[in-house]
């Protein structure tokens, strides 16, 4: 466990950036940078569960090739120790992103943006049956991200359906986000945001359901930002042995 808090810090702290920015934590965003950006994010979730508990360490590099085009990669590494039981670890299932923004609106303090995304999970990781974590198996998201961010306040919406043709965890999801910041615009950027953000998960073919609320907090000063939120069950109907405790997420992230 030592060595597992001490890689999260190496990654959290040991990379330099040049640009801040404020997008939620647990959901997405439609707002992109210019063209040419490049992004280095990490944000690391520990997961407790019944059955077992989960630290999931990503590595996510993304890249703007034209204004309203995002390309990603994410490579996580995966620590699961089983309840009572043994701890192992592995490289989890790799991601690969892409974003397309097809609608933008901007007025004078405040824009409304609208993308499509895809979300396309290789079965690298071992089949534990973690869902977003690792599977061992093929999956594809497809949804669209809207998002209307004022001067003082932001909220974002992401409808999509995550389909697994070889296994069993196919899931509908809708996610609903709120971003209030706390301190007035100023240059250098110095910034203390809050969120409020609810995920709606139904895996249609277990006929499994969850309704999550995480709330967060993030920090930005200058060229570095980092953000810390917790995620609890308000509704969780799922099998006894599998249900949700809660989850840590704690991250940062780098534009250049």
């Amino acid at each position: 466990m030592k060595n597992n808090i001490w890689l999260l810090a190496i990654i959290l702290f040991g990379i330099h950036s040049i640009q801040a920015q404020g997008p939620p934590i647990t959901a997405d965003k439609p707002i992109m940078l210019g063209q040419g950006s490049f992004t280095l994010r990490t944000l690391a979730e520990i997961r407790t569960t019944e059955r077992a508990t989960f630290t999931y360490i990503p590595i996510n590099f993304s890249y703007l090739p034209t204004s309203n085009i995002e390309l990603a990669v994410e490579i996580p590494y995966l620590v699961n120790t089983i309840t009572e039981g043994a701890s192992n670890s592995a490289l989890a299932d790799i991601k690969l992103m892409g974003k397309y923004q097809f609608f933008r609106k901007d007025a004078t303090g405040k824009t409304f943006r609208v993308v499509g995304k895809t979300i396309q999970t290789l079965p690298t990781g071992e089949d534990l049956d973690a869902m977003d974590l690792s599977t061992g198996n093929y999956a594809g998201y497809y949804g669209v991200v809207a998002g209307y961010e004022t001067l003082k306040y932001g909220i974002s919406n992401e409808i999509g359906y995550n389909w697994m043709p070889d296994g069993t965890m196919d899931d509908f999801r809708y996610k609903l986000g709120f971003g209030l910041p706390l301190l007035i615009p100023q240059y250098p950027n110095k910034q203390i945001n809050l969120f409020f953000e609810y995920t709606n998960l139904w895996l249609v073919e277990r006929n499994w359901y969850q309704l999550l609320y995480a709330q967060g907090v993030q920090y930005a000063r200058k060229n570095t930002t980092f953000e810390l939120a917790v995620q609890v069950p308000l509704v969780n109907d799922v099998d006894e042995g599998r249900k949700f405790k809660h989850s840590i997420f704690l991250g940062s992230r780098f534009t250049f």
